[in-house]
């Protein structure tokens, strides 16, 4: 990371950011301010940590505005992996096509949450699963993903999804996807009957977010997209450009009676305008129930489409928000300009 930052590498940005110690700033490593010395110093590889720690961001390289897509070098690897979907991409192909593996890894755990091979492996089960579906033969799917045997195909899948490709069927995953926003990478779910997650692709809590959907449908998780996540993309790029105010798609939400009741009065907030978590309880007709309403909107694993960021304080302020409340207040400002 300090020969990334000496060289003002850009490919970096977004994989890790350069606190400064004596200015108490953090930067993309891009940043054409004076280089501080090695021990002025530190890296963290997510916004949040450079928050937490209390380092504000750089007026110059403006690290929390987000351009709203994965670095190029990342869009490439991705194309890489679309030109060859049945292809295993090795740490040689990696390096073989001019990348890092090592660079790749830390990009993929800090924006997917697992490595770069496992992110590639169960992208492709979920293109198996999806020709199974559409009724192709076992042992081609597995041939053509690059599988010598059938039984090596089948231990894979058995892994991922628990179940056998022969008794597969399009209800027992969850596909999910990262796409770009104008508030970072987004990681949307869904199952076969609507979008279960829309989620921040650096939040900390991500990977417990998953691990939920996977314990919640009992069934594996596998990158991949359906006709709900082709929707919400759809729907989140016209939310962003101002020209969409209530989301259509169909959702797959699951929570307590009471969280759902939560999740159906955010709904119910008008776009632009906030609410405070009082507000909200005496809505529902549980006055004094404000840090229950907290915690509902916590457990929200929706985000932007289920409004909870149109949640405040009494006096207007902005309290907790996963994340993190640059987020909130952009979101906020965003849809108040379209209002005006």
């Amino acid at each position: 990371m300090r020969r990334a930052h000496e060289a003002r590498d850009g490919s970096y940005d977004g994989v890790f950011w350069v606190c400064v110690k004596t200015t108490g700033i953090f930067c993309r490593p891009s940043c054409s301010a004076r280089m501080p010395n090695d021990e002025n110093s530190e890296y963290v590889l997510s916004v949040n940590d450079a928050l937490a720690e209390g380092y504000r961001p750089c007026k110059r390289c403006r690290p929390l505005e987000v351009e709203g897509r994965p670095p190029q070098w990342v869009e490439r690897l991705l194309i890489l992996a679309d030109d060859y979907p049945d292809v295993r991409l090795s740490d040689s192909d990696l390096k073989a096509n001019g990348f890092d593996p090592v660079k790749v890894r830390r990009y993929f755990k800090q924006h997917h949450g697992v490595t770069f091979h496992a992110f590639n492996r169960n992208r492709r089960l979920g293109v198996a699963a999806k020709r199974i579906v559409n009724g192709a033969p076992l042992l081609d799917v597995g041939m053509q993903l690059g599988y010598e045997s059938d039984s090596g195909f089948r231990d894979a899948f058995h892994a991922t999804f628990g179940t056998t490709p022969g008794r597969f069927d399009a209800s027992q995953h969850v596909v999910i996807d990262t796409v770009s926003s104008a508030v970072g990478p987004l990681v949307i779910g869904a199952t076969h009957r609507g979008v279960c997650l829309v989620e921040f692709g650096d939040r900390r809590a991500l990977p417990t977010k998953i691990k939920y959907l996977k314990t919640k449908y009992d069934c594996a998780v596998v990158a991949g997209r359906n006709k709900f996540i082709d929707s919400m993309v759809g729907e989140l790029d016209a939310y962003f450009e101002g020209t969409l105010r209530r989301f259509e798609t169909p959702l797959a939400r699951s929570g307590t009676p009471f969280q759902r009741s939560v999740w159906d009065a955010l709904l119910e907030i008008p776009y632009g305008q906030t609410m405070s978590y009082g507000e909200l309880a005496d809505q529902l007709g549980k006055p004094g129930a404000q840090r229950a309403v907290g915690r509902a909107n916590g457990a929200n694993r929706i985000g932007i489409v289920i409004p909870c960021h149109r949640v405040v304080q009494s006096d207007g302020a902005l309290r907790g928000y996963g994340g993190g409340l640059w987020r909130k207040q952009f979101l906020l400002d965003h849809e108040r300009r379209q209002v005006e």
